[in-house]
Protein backbone atom coordinates (compact mmCIF):
# COMPACT_ATOMS: atom_id res chain seq x y z
CA UNK A 1 0.00 0.00 0.00
CA UNK A 2 1.63 2.82 -1.51
CA UNK A 3 2.15 5.95 1.19
CA UNK A 4 1.25 9.56 0.23
CA UNK A 5 1.62 13.17 2.09
CA UNK A 6 -0.85 15.19 2.24
CA UNK A 7 -0.12 19.05 3.41
CA UNK A 8 -3.00 21.32 4.28
CA UNK A 9 -4.98 17.86 4.99
CA UNK A 10 -7.54 18.75 7.83
CA UNK A 11 -10.33 20.99 5.46
CA UNK A 12 -11.18 21.85 1.81
CA UNK A 13 -9.12 20.35 -0.49
CA UNK A 14 -6.91 19.19 1.38
CA UNK A 15 -10.11 16.96 3.39
CA UNK A 16 -11.15 15.69 -0.20
CA UNK A 17 -7.74 14.63 -1.33
CA UNK A 18 -7.55 12.36 1.91
CA UNK A 19 -11.14 10.73 1.24
CA UNK A 20 -10.01 9.90 -2.68
CA UNK A 21 -6.73 8.82 -2.00
CA UNK A 22 -7.88 6.30 0.65
CA UNK A 23 -11.24 5.22 -1.18
CA UNK A 24 -8.27 4.62 -3.93
CA UNK A 25 -6.24 2.08 -1.36
CA UNK A 26 -3.47 4.47 -0.23
CA UNK A 27 -2.20 5.03 3.18
CA UNK A 28 -1.94 8.57 3.90
CA UNK A 29 -0.70 11.17 6.14
CA UNK A 30 -2.26 14.21 6.50
CA UNK A 31 -0.12 17.52 7.61
CA UNK A 32 -1.87 20.31 8.84
CA UNK A 33 -1.71 22.92 11.85
CA UNK A 34 -4.64 21.63 13.71
CA UNK A 35 -7.20 18.48 12.90
CA UNK A 36 -10.34 18.89 12.20
CA UNK A 37 -13.60 17.27 13.34
CA UNK A 38 -13.75 16.21 9.84
CA UNK A 39 -9.87 14.59 9.34
CA UNK A 40 -10.74 13.16 13.06
CA UNK A 41 -13.99 11.57 11.64
CA UNK A 42 -12.13 10.32 8.67
CA UNK A 43 -9.91 8.89 10.88
CA UNK A 44 -12.28 6.80 12.35
CA UNK A 45 -13.20 5.39 9.35
CA UNK A 46 -10.15 4.23 7.63
CA UNK A 47 -7.69 2.95 11.28
CA UNK A 48 -5.24 1.53 9.41
CA UNK A 49 -5.00 3.80 6.13
CA UNK A 50 -5.26 7.46 7.71
CA UNK A 51 -2.50 9.53 10.01
CA UNK A 52 -1.61 12.49 11.33
CA UNK A 53 0.67 14.81 12.16
CA UNK A 54 0.37 18.02 13.43
CA UNK A 55 2.98 20.87 12.17
CA UNK A 56 3.01 24.83 11.03
CA UNK A 57 4.47 25.39 7.96
CA UNK A 58 5.78 28.72 9.26
CA UNK A 59 8.45 26.63 10.96
CA UNK A 60 10.98 25.79 8.41
CA UNK A 61 13.80 24.43 9.96
CA UNK A 62 11.91 21.38 11.81
CA UNK A 63 10.70 20.11 8.39
CA UNK A 64 14.00 17.76 8.25
CA UNK A 65 12.54 16.29 11.86
CA UNK A 66 9.42 15.84 10.64
CA UNK A 67 10.57 14.01 7.76
CA UNK A 68 12.46 11.75 9.43
CA UNK A 69 9.59 10.63 11.75
CA UNK A 70 7.38 9.96 8.92
CA UNK A 71 9.61 7.95 7.68
CA UNK A 72 10.46 6.22 10.49
CA UNK A 73 6.81 5.85 11.78
CA UNK A 74 4.93 4.83 8.22
CA UNK A 75 7.67 3.79 6.36
CA UNK A 76 9.00 4.72 2.33
CA UNK A 77 7.08 7.81 0.69
CA UNK A 78 5.99 7.05 -2.75
CA UNK A 79 3.76 10.08 -3.03
CA UNK A 80 3.81 13.84 -1.95
CA UNK A 81 1.17 16.59 -2.32
CA UNK A 82 2.14 20.26 -1.41
CA UNK A 83 -1.36 21.42 -0.70
CA UNK A 84 -0.54 23.77 2.47
CA UNK A 85 -0.70 27.45 1.54
CA UNK A 86 -1.64 30.70 3.18
CA UNK A 87 -3.61 33.64 0.97
CA UNK A 88 -3.35 37.16 2.78
CA UNK A 89 -5.05 39.29 0.06
CA UNK A 90 -4.99 43.33 0.11
CA UNK A 91 -3.04 45.93 -2.34
CA UNK A 92 0.60 45.58 -2.38
CA UNK A 93 1.45 49.39 -0.81
CA UNK A 94 -0.53 48.84 2.37
CA UNK A 95 0.14 44.78 2.80
CA UNK A 96 2.38 44.26 6.24
CA UNK A 97 5.64 43.64 5.69
CA UNK A 98 5.24 40.48 7.98
CA UNK A 99 2.46 39.13 5.70
CA UNK A 100 4.71 39.15 3.08
CA UNK A 101 7.23 37.24 4.50
CA UNK A 102 4.85 34.70 5.35
CA UNK A 103 3.24 34.16 2.62
CA UNK A 104 6.90 33.45 0.87
CA UNK A 105 7.77 31.11 3.82
CA UNK A 106 4.63 29.29 3.93
CA UNK A 107 4.12 29.06 -0.03
CA UNK A 108 7.52 28.95 -1.44
CA UNK A 109 10.25 27.93 1.35
CA UNK A 110 7.95 25.28 2.98
CA UNK A 111 7.06 22.93 -0.04
CA UNK A 112 10.54 23.52 -1.66
CA UNK A 113 12.23 22.02 1.85
CA UNK A 114 9.56 19.42 2.24
CA UNK A 115 10.43 18.70 -1.15
CA UNK A 116 14.16 18.38 -0.34
CA UNK A 117 13.84 15.80 2.05
CA UNK A 118 11.29 13.44 0.72
CA UNK A 119 12.65 13.82 -3.09
CA UNK A 120 16.12 12.22 -1.39
CA UNK A 121 13.69 9.53 0.63
CA UNK A 122 12.62 8.82 -3.28
CA UNK A 123 15.85 8.65 -4.58
CA UNK A 124 16.85 5.79 -2.40
CA UNK A 125 13.90 3.61 -3.94
CA UNK A 126 14.18 5.08 -7.69
CA UNK A 127 10.38 6.01 -7.76
CA UNK A 128 8.25 8.46 -6.59
CA UNK A 129 5.21 11.04 -7.34
CA UNK A 130 5.67 14.75 -6.38
CA UNK A 131 2.40 17.00 -6.64
CA UNK A 132 2.38 20.64 -6.11
CA UNK A 133 -0.81 22.62 -6.00
CA UNK A 134 -0.75 25.65 -7.68
CA UNK A 135 -3.41 28.54 -8.72
CA UNK A 136 -4.58 30.16 -12.07
CA UNK A 137 -3.65 33.09 -10.08
CA UNK A 138 -0.34 32.43 -11.16
CA UNK A 139 -0.75 32.85 -14.78
CA UNK A 140 -3.81 35.02 -14.74
CA UNK A 141 -3.08 37.23 -11.72
CA UNK A 142 -6.07 39.23 -9.80
CA UNK A 143 -5.99 42.53 -7.87
CA UNK A 144 -5.15 41.74 -4.40
CA UNK A 145 -3.42 38.75 -4.67
CA UNK A 146 -0.41 40.03 -6.24
CA UNK A 147 2.02 38.54 -3.58
CA UNK A 148 0.12 34.89 -3.91
CA UNK A 149 0.14 35.07 -7.40
CA UNK A 150 3.97 35.63 -7.36
CA UNK A 151 4.34 32.50 -4.83
CA UNK A 152 1.88 30.20 -7.09
CA UNK A 153 4.17 31.34 -9.76
CA UNK A 154 7.26 30.35 -8.21
CA UNK A 155 5.87 27.02 -7.50
CA UNK A 156 5.28 26.25 -11.44
CA UNK A 157 8.74 27.14 -12.14
CA UNK A 158 9.73 24.75 -9.36
CA UNK A 159 8.27 21.71 -10.71
CA UNK A 160 9.75 21.98 -14.41
CA UNK A 161 13.43 22.45 -13.26
CA UNK A 162 12.62 19.77 -10.52
CA UNK A 163 10.96 17.07 -13.19
CA UNK A 164 14.52 17.54 -14.62
CA UNK A 165 16.51 16.95 -11.83
CA UNK A 166 14.31 13.77 -10.70
CA UNK A 167 13.70 12.51 -14.17
CA UNK A 168 16.38 10.35 -14.32
CA UNK A 169 15.24 8.22 -10.98
CA UNK A 170 11.39 7.48 -12.34
CA UNK A 171 9.89 10.65 -10.74
CA UNK A 172 7.23 12.57 -11.85
CA UNK A 173 7.02 16.26 -10.44
CA UNK A 174 3.18 18.71 -12.00
CA UNK A 175 1.20 21.14 -10.75
CA UNK A 176 -2.26 21.58 -10.24
CA UNK A 177 -3.53 24.83 -10.85
CA UNK A 178 -7.26 25.47 -10.06
CA UNK A 179 -9.69 27.69 -11.01
CA UNK A 180 -12.52 28.99 -8.12
CA UNK A 181 -13.81 26.22 -6.32
CA UNK A 182 -16.69 25.75 -4.85
CA UNK A 183 -16.01 26.50 -1.04
CA UNK A 184 -16.61 28.08 1.86
CA UNK A 185 -14.55 31.18 0.58
CA UNK A 186 -16.24 30.96 -2.53
CA UNK A 187 -19.63 31.02 -0.92
CA UNK A 188 -18.88 34.27 0.78
CA UNK A 189 -18.41 36.06 -2.19
CA UNK A 190 -22.41 35.54 -3.34
CA UNK A 191 -24.63 37.77 -5.71
CA UNK A 192 -23.10 39.26 -9.15
CA UNK A 193 -19.45 38.56 -7.98
CA UNK A 194 -19.81 34.88 -7.84
CA UNK A 195 -21.96 35.43 -10.69
CA UNK A 196 -19.42 36.50 -12.94
CA UNK A 197 -17.03 34.10 -11.44
CA UNK A 198 -19.30 31.34 -13.49
CA UNK A 199 -20.22 33.15 -16.36
CA UNK A 200 -16.50 32.99 -17.03
CA UNK A 201 -16.51 29.38 -17.66
CA UNK A 202 -17.48 27.86 -20.91
CA UNK A 203 -19.48 25.54 -18.59
CA UNK A 204 -21.15 27.98 -16.76
CA UNK A 205 -19.68 26.47 -13.35
CA UNK A 206 -16.73 26.79 -10.32
CA UNK A 207 -14.97 23.23 -10.08
CA UNK A 208 -15.62 21.65 -7.29
CA UNK A 209 -12.29 20.27 -4.82
CA UNK A 210 -13.20 16.54 -5.82
CA UNK A 211 -12.21 17.67 -9.12
CA UNK A 212 -9.15 18.64 -8.41
CA UNK A 213 -8.53 15.61 -5.95
CA UNK A 214 -9.23 13.59 -9.31
CA UNK A 215 -6.55 15.08 -10.96
CA UNK A 216 -4.43 14.08 -8.20
CA UNK A 217 -5.29 10.88 -7.95
CA UNK A 218 -4.87 10.45 -12.34
CA UNK A 219 -1.26 11.84 -11.86
CA UNK A 220 -0.61 9.28 -8.73
CA UNK A 221 -1.90 6.58 -11.06
CA UNK A 222 0.30 4.48 -13.55
CA UNK A 223 -1.44 6.24 -16.63
CA UNK A 224 0.22 9.28 -15.98
CA UNK A 225 3.77 7.53 -15.49
CA UNK A 226 5.13 9.93 -18.38
CA UNK A 227 3.47 13.00 -17.26
CA UNK A 228 5.83 14.98 -15.37
CA UNK A 229 7.19 18.95 -15.65
CA UNK A 230 3.73 20.18 -16.45
CA UNK A 231 0.85 21.76 -15.32
CA UNK A 232 -2.85 20.62 -15.52
CA UNK A 233 -5.06 23.21 -15.07
CA UNK A 234 -9.07 22.39 -13.56
CA UNK A 235 -10.93 25.37 -13.98
CA UNK A 236 -13.94 24.60 -15.81
CA UNK A 237 -12.34 26.25 -19.13
CA UNK A 238 -12.57 29.86 -17.43
CA UNK A 239 -9.17 30.58 -18.05
CA UNK A 240 -9.24 29.25 -21.96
Amino acid sequence: MNLIIVTGSSKGLGLSLCKRLLKSGYKVVGISRTKSEDFSKLQREYTSQLFYKEYDFNDIKGIQTLVKEIKKEYGDIYGLVNNAAIGHDGILGTMHERQISELIRVNIEAPIILTKYISRLMLMKFKGRIINIGSIIGSTGFSGLSVYGATKASIEGFTKSLARELGKANITVNTIAPGYMETTMTSGLGGDKLEAIKRRSPLGHLVTVDDVAGSVIFLLSDDAKNITGTTITVDAGSTS
